[in-house]
Parts: C-alpha cells; sequence; structure tokens
C-alpha cells in the first residue's frame, strides 16, 4: 500500500491490515517493517501493535523486538482451515491416503512452541498410537515438528536450538543442539522429515510440507506407525503418496 494513501485507511480497518500483513511475511516483523508496507504515522504504528499484544492477537518474539501471531490469531487460522467445506474434502484426501498406506495420517499445525494435530484419519488396526486431534507435541523430536523447523531462517533456527530444553522423549531423542541443526539440514535436503522413535518408543513417523501459493509452510501431513509393522525404509516409499497427498491438500488453500 502506498504511504501517501496512510492517510485514507479508515482506523477501524488499520488492525486488520497489521494482521494481514504479519500473515503474509511470514516471519516475525517489527512494527517497522510492517509500517514499510502501510505508511502509517510511527506513534499510530506502534499504538496498533501494543493494542494486538494486550488482545492476544500478536505476541512479542523471544528477541523482545519482533512479532508472531499470538493464540488468538493462530486460534482464528485454525477456525478458518477447519471450514465445514475445506474439512470435507481434506478428510477425504487423508482418508484415501490412509487406505492406501494402512497407517493413521494427520494434518498439524504449527503453533507457538509445539505442533498441534488439526486433523486425524484413523488406521484400522487394533494396534494404534493414540494422538488425536488438539495434541501439542514437540517440534525437535516430532517429523512434523522437525519439518516445520526446516522452513525457519537459520537465525531463528540456531536461536531455538539452543534456548529450548532438549528433553530426551526415549533414547532416540536428538538433545544436543548441534546435533538438531545437522538433523534439520538434513530435512532441508531431503524435503521430508522422519520420527525415529524420538518422540515416543515404538513409533516412528514421516512428514511432508503442506504449502500455501507462496510456497510457505502452513501445516504438516504426517503419518506414524508402530515399528511391530513399519521400518524406516518402508515409511519412505511411501513419499511420492504423501507428497501428492500434500499438494493436493496445498490446492485446497487456494480454492
Amino acid at each position: 500500500m502506498d504511504g501517501n494513501r496512510s492517510d485514507t485507511i479508515p482506523t477501524n480497518l488499520r488492525l486488520l491490515l497489521v494482521l494481514e500483513e504479519v500473515a503474509r511475511v511470514g516471519v516475525p516483523v517489527t512494527p517497522t517493517t510492517v509500517n514499510a508496507e502501510l505508511g502509517l504515522p510511527k506513534p499510530t504504528i506502534h499504538r496498533l501493535f501494543a493494542t494486538l499484544e494486550e488482545e492476544g492477537f500478536l505476541q512479542r518474539d523471544i528477541d523482545g523486538k519482533a512479532y508472531s501471531p499470538g493464540r488468538r490469531l493462530r486460534g482464528m487460522a485454525t477456525g478458518v482451515l477447519s471450514s465445514l467445506r475445506i474439512r470435507a474434502a481434506r478428510l477425504a484426501v487423508l482418508r484415501k491416503l490412509s487406505a492406501e498406506i494402512g497407517e493413521t495420517c494427520n494434518i498439524a499445525l504449527p503453533d507457538r512452541d509445539s505442533m498441534v494435530y488439526l486433523e486425524r484419519v484413523e488406521t484400522e488396526w487394533p494396534l494404534r498410537i493414540q494422538l488425536p486431534i488438539g495434541t501439542e507435541v514437540p517440534f525437535y523430536c516430532t517429523a512434523s515438528g522437525k519439518m516445520y523447523l526446516s522452513t525457519l531462517p537459520d537465525s531463528h533456527l540456531k536461536r531455538y536450538a539452543t534456548a529450548e530444553i532438549l528433553e530426551a522423549k526415549t533414547s532416540n531423542t536428538i538433545t544436543s543442539p548441534d546435533a538438531l541443526l545437522s538433523e534439520i539440514s538434513s530435512v532441508r535436503k531431503q524435503g521430508c522429515a522422519l520420527d525415529r522413535e524420538e518422540f515416543m518408543d515404538g513409533m516412528i513417523a514421516l512428514a511432508v510440507p503442506i504449502k500455501d501459493d507462496n510456497g510457505r509452510l502452513v501445516s504438516t501431513l504426517s503419518f506414524h506407525a508402530p515399528t511391530q509393522r513399519f521400518t524406516i525404509e518402508a515409511a519412505l516409499t511411501y513419499l511420492p503418496a504423501m507428497n501428492e497427498a500434500a499438494s493436493e491438500l496445498s490446492r485446497l488453500l487456494q480454492e
């Protein structure tokens, strides 16, 4: 938006335009960065950010200067993605994929410090792993979480790896910041992420990204399975099917 049009922006639209710009950029941003697009007076943009932070729509990043979506804004995004029309089509894609793989398939969204399961289609096997919709799981030791971490800028990724408490969930959990950074580097090269019994003993998982029309990760598609039925090598044979399903899910977001 041209700066010389800033005085024509209705007052009740300014908060929405700030949120729109935060969502468009997709990484933590400062009021100055957002205002480069909106061209509002400096006191006004800082007042808008303060209001959105106070009401829970934005939250300060760990550097204390930039802002990222707060819980209320993330909740709105989840609600939009869960609309009945989109959900029916999304479930059809998940059911088809789950039937092909024979295991539980999930869609997860990144939250402030965890991945949250948004959608799920269960396997028909009596032996299954219970991770219901709404479950929050860590970034560093899950396939979906590592897939999300791989999309962060290097500075944010390094900050996360050094600040997060990398608690051992199993004997396979990555607990070293350097090892985690190396793992995420591999995820970036491969375009998929694996959980090699790192979150839960006896469970493996494979995740791929679901992207928006700008190529940014919106959510992840994954399946997990008990090691009694699946190996990592077997899981990777379904990578083409996973990527195809993720592309279908991406197209649903753009319709």
